[in-house]
């Protein structure tokens, strides 16, 4: 392991988080951001981040954790910011992204830091999926897990019973894109978009900048925009999902950029921003300027692919029975953007779920719009676990 100093990109990492890299995790040189001191006492807490974020979004809730007495370690995950090692190609062979061993690359980082055991895995938007595969996978090692923004709805199901009914192995296909397509309106789902070919470079080489088009996302996103007042939906069908935002149910035609760039906020609306400010958003454009989007935007494809579902089916009827709580912004619609999500996952796939906390002010960026807020979430989670 290796101490690279306490900068990320231009010095506006806080003063007492360290920034270093760990060696030969699972074929990663993984970067991490630390705060905090192992020692007999102590308990790691381990934060992940979503897309299309880094490490670097957890800055202001590190030191509190740390504060409480939690060594707190923050990576850059696969496919993102100052790790290297993985391919940043639109690849083929999908594998090294798919959930277990996305799941095995902390579990990698974990055993490296010399711990075999975890207070807490917390993992924000896609984040939040590996944390929860964590849970699901090795409860010996996570004591307790958080999900934010993103609900987790457990393994895809293996059809059940159909040695004699054969006719329930007919698998409904999802139709939703034609659907999308079809509408009066024409749709398309931004999962569906981001594994595409052109996404990636959509982004980068957009008419806006980079600088523009991350200010736009996370603006549109965020509780600031002000047509975020989310609501649950009925079903998966186009109609239902039409009633999202641009930034989920993009219109057709349309780029991310370009779809993102009907909700710029003003100069007056950035000046106001005091949780994502000019030089905290010149770390995101100087770490993604250097990267690019496809590792992040892999994981949508992982994401989609039979080879990560088929890989996940043996997880099927797994619960997560470790202590678990959810947190999100109120005005997050990634609360909802997959029906039914939310009740699926307390009511069905964590046991031992407690109350869902969602915050006042706060869109999808929760940790970073409202930190102070998630900070007392957590640590009152945390302590009920001691």
């Amino acid at each position: 392991m290796d101490g690279i100093g306490s900068e990320y990109g231009n010095g506006t990492l806080p003063a007492g988080i360290k920034s270093r890299v760990c060696h030969g995790i699972n074929g990663l040189e993984m970067h991490y951001l630390e705060a905090g001191q192992k020692a007999e006492d102590s308990s790691l807490v381990v934060l992940l981040h979503g897309f299309p974020e880094l490490a670097y979004s957890w800055r202001k809730v590190i030191l509190p954790l740390a504060e409480a007495g939690y060594h707190v370690v923050v990576p850059d995950q696969r496919g993102f910011g100052k790790t290297s090692g993985w391919d940043d190609s639109y690849v083929s062979d999908l594998s090294s992204y798919y959930k277990t061993n996305l799941v095995r690359d902390i579990l990698g980082l974990i055993s490296a830091l010399g711990y075999k055991k975890v207070k807490s895995v917390i993992g924000h938007d896609s984040g939040a999926g590996v944390a929860g595969w964590s849970a699901v996978i090795r409860p010996d090692v996570y004591e307790s897990v958080v999900m934010m923004s993103a609900p987790f709805t457990g393994a895809p199901s293996i059809p059940f019973d159909t040695f004699v009914n054969q006719s329930a192995c007919e698998i409904e296909e999802d139709n939703i894109a034609n659907e999308l397509a079809a509408l009066d309106r024409p749709r398309k789902h931004y999962h569906h978009y981001y594994r595409t070919l052109p996404a990636n470079t959509d982004i980068m080489e957009s008419e806006a900048g980079l600088s523009s088009f991350i200010r736009a996302y996370y603006h549109h996103k965020s509780a600031d925009w002000k047509g975020n007042t989310p609501f649950p939906l009925e079903s998966w069908t186009a109609g239902e999902l039409a009633q999202m935002p641009t930034y989920y149910i993009m219109d057709f035609g349309d780029t991310m950029p370009e779809a993102v760039a009907k909700h710029m906020p003003t100069d007056e609306e950035v000046s106001r921003c005091g949780w994502l400010t000019e030089d905290e958003l010149r770390v995101y454009e100087a770490e993604y300027g250097r990267t690019g989007f496809q590792g992040g935007l892999n994981w949508y494809r992982a994401g989609g692919s039979v080879g990560e579902s088929k890989n996940l089916e043996l997880f099927f009827g797994k619960t997560i029975d470790i202590p678990a709580m959810f947190v999100a912004g109120r005005q997050d619609w990634g609360i909802y953007q997959r029906p039914g999500a939310i009740d699926k996952m307390k009511d069905e796939i964590c046991t031992s779920m407690g109350e869902i906390r969602l915050v006042d002010n706060a869109g999808h960026w929760v940790q970073q719009e409202q930190p102070e807020k998630v900070t007392e979430h957590l640590l009152d989670f945390l302590g009920k676990l001691d």
